[in-house]
């Protein structure tokens, strides 16, 4: 009998904890709402007890999306954070609270300093107190595939006694290889089948020794009901599974797993895609199922036994996973519904109104210089108009620029708009760029210093993105910034702006983080 495998999506949780990752709120949401498309079971959206502003994201997203799809957010084993997980999720039609606590013996030893009997006690606890606010609770045995089995076991036995619903067994550092985690999870779910057959058992898997989707198909095989996954593999360190290969791989392999899912696979190209233009993170290309070269062949031999029969080098086709058309190619001819339907196919939803006519506008502008625009300038157009749409009368807006370079004194001249002032500035450096991210960094007032930067062509046409990872230095905090251009040092400039605005967003509607340090799992 095949079954059902429940996939969480953990990308607005685990993959935002990427250095350079982080979305404001409305980007987690139009995220979220493409993954409701994709028709992922569970979503993770945040660590609610982390910030205020996380906290208000979760909610948002239980708000907007928890009528179809169950909404979970991460919790320590402390009442606050539960309470935290609870308040933010609660609107949702399946709210589950996901608790999570060490279970190896460097975790209880190095990160807790208490006894095994300590730590045990605290799980219980936590399980028991969350019960009395959902009935659906998840409890992660974090660092599970180094922990102590029997110890690991008793961990386990306890929670589902104290009313767990879900049990997650995560590697969380990506120590386990396949066939060694595919006999702990055989060995748990022989156990916890007798112990309460309706506990779900899932697992959680890093990508550090580059075996976590071989790790999650092992568990799988091995009786697990519930997988953890982020889109493009985004995660911690080296990753997470990677959904789109999970997905696929049971698919494709059908006859051998006996297992499927719900997800909508021919939105997978189109979520990938999403989730690289909101964080400005690219795919490489020879990545499984959704780079850009996952089906294509340059090699005579293979082209020739395609022509005669795709099944000749493809196990799946594009269509599948929701490459089934040729990039979209629109003009300043185009109109409005041909430019609404186009980004509404990429995962968008382009609005009504005002703000339909706004974005149209910004379209037709990048129309006229560029000529054409493909499928990949939509998402940068889009993701950038709701971004300086977004309390637009306090993020800065870049007016005009002038760079001189040469080998004595690049300069730069700008002026930048924020609300209703006009502002003016300008600044030497060792180039055109450095001079220009100087003059803004000085007009904007913000201490902040570039950790990365990168520019790009990503098409056929003229056009470049820039993007920058800037770090606030007072609070310590890492902001992307992105933006696309025809012109290179404006798309640099421009990038290095929504970095700034980023950072002025976080401090203006997020507080001060309250938990000490990021939770891994």
């Amino acid at each position: 009998m095949k079954r059902n495998i429940i996939v969480l999506d953990t990308t607005l949780r685990d993959g935002e904890q990427v250095p350079g990752a982080k979305l404001n709120m409305q980007q987690k949401v139009e995220f979220a709402q493409q993954l409701k498309r994709l028709k992922v079971d569970i979503i993770e959206a945040g660590f609610p007890a982390s910030s205020q502003g996380d906290f208000q994201a979760v909610r948002e997203i239980a708000r907007t999306v928890g009528d179809s799809v169950s909404v979970t957010a991460l919790g320590r084993a402390v009442k606050s954070d539960i309470d935290a997980v609870y308040e933010s999720i609660r609107i949702a039609q399946q709210p589950l609270i996901h608790i999570v606590l060490g279970s190896s013996n460097i975790h209880v030893e190095k990160k807790f300093n208490r006894s095994k009997e300590a730590v045990l006690q605290m799980g219980v606890d936590a399980v028991r107190y969350a019960k009395t606010l959902l009935p659906q609770v998840q409890y992660s045995t974090e660092d599970a595939s180094r922990a102590d089995y029997e110890y690991l076991w008793t961990m386990i036995e306890s929670v589902v006694k104290a009313g767990a619903t879900i049990i997650n067994v995560p590697d969380t550092v990506g120590y386990a290889e396949p066939d060694e985690f595919g006999e702990l999870i055989r060995k748990l779910n022989e156990r916890l089948m007798n112990l309460n057959p309706e506990v779900l058992l899932s697992v959680h898997c890093h990508n550090d020794l580059g075996l976590a989707t071989a790790n999650t198909l092992s568990a799988i095989k091995n009786g697990a009901g519930k997988i953890e996954c982020t889109i493009n593999g985004l995660g911690e360190r080296a990753g997470n599974t990677s959904l789109e290969e999970v997905v696929m791989a049971l698919k494709v392999r059908e006859a051998r797993y006996q297992c499927g899912t719900n997800i909508q696979t021919t939105e997978l190209l189109r979520t990938s895609r999403l989730l690289t233009y909101l964080t400005g993170l690219d795919v490489q290309v020879n990545k499984a199922i959704t780079g850009e070269n996952a089906f294509a062949h340059s090699s005579g031999i293979h082209q020739d036994g395609l022509l005669k029969d795709k099944q000749v080098y493809e196990i799946m086709s594009p269509e599948e996973v929701g490459a089934d058309s040729m990039e979209l190619i629109l003009t300043a001819r185009s109109g409005r519904h041909a430019f609404k339907h186009a980004v509404q196919q990429l995962g968008f939803d382009p609005g009504e109104g005002e703000e339909l006519e706004q974005l149209f506008q910004r379209f037709l502008e990048l129309a006229d210089a560029k000529k054409e625009v493909y499928d990949h300038d939509l998402f940068y157009l889009v993701s950038e108009h709701r971004e300086q749409s977004a309390s637009s009368r306090q993020l800065f807006e870049l007016l005009s620029f002038q760079v001189v370079t040469n080998d004595e004194c690049p300069t730069a001249a700008f002026t930048l708009r924020k609300g209703d002032s006009v502002l003016r500035g300008s600044a030497v450096g060792d180039g055109p760029i450095d001079a220009l991210f100087r003059g803004i960094k000085a007009l904007a007032e913000l201490d902040v210093s570039l950790k990365h930067y990168k520019i790009n062509s990503i098409s056929r046409g003229t056009e470049a993105v820039g993007r920058v990872n800037i770090q606030l230095e007072y609070v310590g905090k890492t902001y992307a910034g992105r933006a696309m251009d025809t012109d290179i040092i404006k798309a640099s400039a421009q990038a290095f702006l929504n970095g700034i605005n980023a950072a002025l967003l976080d401090t203006v509607y997020a507080q001060e983080d309250s938990a000490s340090g990021e939770v891994m799992l």
